[in-house]
């Protein structure tokens, strides 16, 4: 019953989520001129309102907002400049009501709660000036239906009457847009404020995958590659290899010329890097100096070449850290531990492994690369 039903709503709305909701707005429009047509059919039962008339009325109510169904369902409306067709139905719907207070004699009172909810069909989607355009039309429309009845039935739509009619419309249409521009000032401000919700966590979600300073991968995220990644190799029998990259004699960067020259060269290097190495490596900060270097499907014979060039670039790299004269560019070298990701070794093992092959490079005067 319940697929039954689901599939029934599938066919009446589409599959498109905007469409589906420009389908219902427009299936709910549709249910209220199917109200209006009621309630003048029993005007017409109670003899206040003439039988065909009010039956061609109908028709022409039902089968214009049916036209507007039809054109929404099929796509039709997505040429259009406003494809939810607010505007459009609406003003058609209050020219439907003017007509139906024409012919709704004594029982033309109806009308007035009708063209409210018309009106306040728009409120959460039109603009403020949209919402003026439309409080007018029904002014113009209503004011001039009750012009033209005076005129020719005086005995039902009597002029003191209608004055007091028209008056309450004029009260009630200005009092409709005065909402309508509160309402769309507190959407901009609902828009705005999810605007920057949304920015913030994105900003949340980068940071906890990204090294702010250097824009590299993270340690966490990192970790999660490289067990992602063994899992792979242990399941289609590829290779592995990792390497721990540190900077040599950091330190002394950071207490000889300051520590933003220090970040200057942590940025450098990361911007080399990843000039450097190939598009499906993927360089991490693994923290202070340290980098970790993931190497999928490489044995360590190329794995190493490629770290020994990359030590070559950085050991040729000059970065700028002052104006003085006694300021020369700053020179700074690589070491590296390589290792391969053995088949049911965990990537804590692996790692351990690189890191004894870099203490090894420090060991044997730095800027070197060492497998292990």
């Amino acid at each position: 019953m319940n697929h039954r039903m689901e599939s029934l709503v599938d066919w009446l709305l589409g599959d498109d989520p905007r469409q589906r909701v420009r389908a219902a707005r427009c299936g709910l429009a549709c249910g209220l001129m199917l109200y209006s047509a009621a309630g003048m059919t029993y005007l017409v039962l109670m003899g206040m309102a003439p039988p065909w008339p009010v039956a061609a009325l109908v028709v022409v109510g039902l089968g214009g907002m049916a036209g507007f169904y039809a054109a929404i369902r099929s796509g039709a409306n997505l040429r259009c400049a406003d494809p939810s067709l607010t505007v459009p139905q609406m003003a058609f719907a209050l020219a439907i009501g003017a007509v139906a207070y024409m012919l709704a004699g004594r029982g033309r009172g109806a009308v007035f709660p009708i063209m409210m909810v018309i009106l306040m069909f728009g409120l959460y989607s039109l603009t403020p000036r949209q919402v003026r355009r439309l409080s007018l039309l029904a002014l113009l429309l209503f004011g001039s239906a009750m012009a033209l009845m005076v005129q020719l039935s005086p005995a039902i739509y009597r002029p003191e009457v209608e004055f007091a009619h028209f008056l309450v419309i004029a009260i009630m249409l200005p009092a409709v847009s005065m909402l309508a521009g509160q309402l769309s000032r507190l959407r901009d401000r609902l828009r705005s404020q999810k605007a920057e919700l949304q920015d913030a966590l994105a900003r949340i979600q980068e940071l906890a995958h990204r090294d702010e300073l250097t824009g590299l991968a993270n340690r966490r995220h990192m970790a999660a590659l490289i067990e992602a990644e063994r899992e792979r190799c242990e399941r289609l029998g590829g290779r592995l290899c990792l390497a721990v990259l540190d900077i040599d004699r950091f330190k002394r960067i950071n207490d000889t010329h300051g520590h933003p020259t220090g970040d200057r060269v942590l940025g450098a290097f990361a911007k080399e890097a990843q000039a450097a190495l190939r598009s499906t490596d993927v360089l991490a900060r693994w923290g202070g100096e340290e980098f970790m270097l993931l190497m999928p499907d490489t044995p360590i014979t190329a794995a190493r070449l490629s770290v020994e060039r990359l030590r070559t670039r950085v050991e040729a790299m000059r970065i700028e850290h002052g104006a003085g004269r006694d300021n020369a560019p700053l020179a700074f070298t690589l070491s590296a531990g390589v290792v391969e990701l053995q088949r049911g070794e965990r990537p804590v093992e692996a790692i351990a492994r690189a890191d004894r092959a870099l203490y090894q490079a420090k060991q044997q005067g730095r800027n070197k690369v060492v497998s292990g």
